[in-house]
């Protein structure tokens, strides 16, 4: 199947990402969600990154406009019964994906593969809203998704080796490095490895062994990272952690991953990280 149109729900950081993403690598992009100011909002952010990358003379006027002419906006889900692939992208709860997914499967269709940015939420579940279980798969890119390099391919119970193919190659087509997850388990790959970070962080802050600002010190100098854990978390959110934390414990009925008490105290304290302003570090100063 030839993909020219790809439809992508969720105008948020993530999904407005990966539209802008999918669009600069030359395809037509229909993005979608609840409220236009949302849709807006997202073509804002795109237009000033590539300002600034006009700026340094890293792309031209001309390349920016002809980008933001290959992305349509709409609230009307019904339209993504002309897109070649699908993109869902909306906030991290089972129920609404699970809403979405069951309408998008009478939609669209029935050789259109559904793929899902879902960093923790289990393929097999979200599937099951479906009755294309074989060609529903995750796709999680990292943020920002113009930039990183990495797409986590996951497999539910029911996805085809032939799905995982072609989404395989369509991360390619990207720009991106594609990973397989063999199997739908909760955190995949590499949220299962980050969030063991978060949680000894948060450990050692809890007991006294260093602070904030050490701790990332040591993550960034000793091993190489490009953002210690507290910088990282404050980045991608607190409260998406939390949730993600959460998923975890509450699938593996592993207590190790239960959420420490000083993300739980920031959180009801409305620090969220940088979107709020404040999280572990402060950026109002």
């Amino acid at each position: 199947m030839e993909v020219k149109k790809v439809g992508v729900i969720g105008a948020g950081t993530m999904g407005g990402g990966i539209a802008h993403l999918v669009a600069s690598s030359g395809f037509e992009v229909l993005l979608c969600d609840v409220e236009q100011r949302f849709l807006d909002g997202a073509l804002k952010r795109m237009a000033d990154l590539m300002d600034k990358r006009i700026e340094k003379n890293k792309m031209t006027k001309e390349e920016k406009d002809a980008i933001l002419g290959r992305i349509k906006t709409t609230t009307n889900l019904d339209e993504f019964a002309a897109a070649d692939y699908v993109i869902e992208a909306v906030i991290e709860d089972v129920k609404i994906k699970k809403d979405v997914f069951a309408r998008l499967d009478n939609i669209c269709r029935k050789e259109v593969i559904l793929a899902t940015n879902t960093s923790s939420i289990s393929i097999t579940d979200i599937a099951s809203a479906t009755k294309r279980a074989d060609k529903v798969v995750g796709m999680h890119f990292f943020n920002p998704p113009q930039v990183m390099r990495l797409v986590e391919v996951v497999r539910g119970y029911y996805t085809s080796d032939e799905t995982v193919k072609f989404v395989k190659e369509m991360c390619q087509k990207l720009g991106k490095t594609p990973i397989e997850v063999k199997k739908d388990s909760p955190g995949f790959v590499v949220n299962r490895l980050m969030l063991a970070q978060y949680v000894e962080a948060m450990k050692l802050l809890e007991e006294g062994v260093a602070t904030v600002e050490d701790i990332d010190i040591g993550v960034k100098l000793g091993l190489n990272h490009p953002m210690g854990v507290f910088e990282l978390q404050d980045f991608g959110g607190l409260d998406i952690g939390y949730y993600v934390l959460s998923y975890l414990c509450e699938e593996f009925k592993d207590g190790r991953w239960n959420p420490p008490t000083s993300l739980k105290v920031l959180i009801r304290a409305g620090r969220l990280g940088r979107k709020t302003g404040a999280g572990w570090y402060d950026y109002q100063k």
